[in-house]
């Protein structure tokens, strides 16, 4: 049965303003029950997907992002981090996304 997990503090996460050019250092990495996964933190509203690139395992972590998507650092690929769907080659396939939920300062994923 899914439950929701404190994995993090709002007033830790970066900010991004979902500005066209391309940004780096705005998704956080969080280990969740044997999960790895990114969280956004877009105007106030937290997205989680989950970190691995189906197409080759890249960390979505340590990519850019760039409007409502974050792009693979190893193969280019481009997932949306609101829905964890694939935009961009070579990668066909989505990435698992959470339901996240904010009590006061503490950033809660359903997992």
């Amino acid at each position: 049965m899914a439950q929701f997990v404190k994995v993090a503090k709002m007033s830790e996460l970066p900010e991004y303003d979902g500005s066209l050019e391309e940004v780096e250092g705005k998704g956080t990495l969080e280990e969740v029950e044997g999960n790895r996964i990114v969280l956004f933190n877009l105007d106030g509203e937290v997205f989680a997907i989950d970190d691995t690139c189906p197409h080759d395992s890249g960390p979505l972590s340590e990519g850019t992002v760039q409007g409502d998507q974050v792009v693979c650092p190893w193969c280019g690929s481009r997932f949306s981090f609101l829905s964890g769907e694939a935009r961009a080659l070579p990668a066909m396939e989505n990435v698992a996304s959470y339901e996240v939920r904010v009590t006061g300062d503490d950033v809660e994923v359903e997992v």
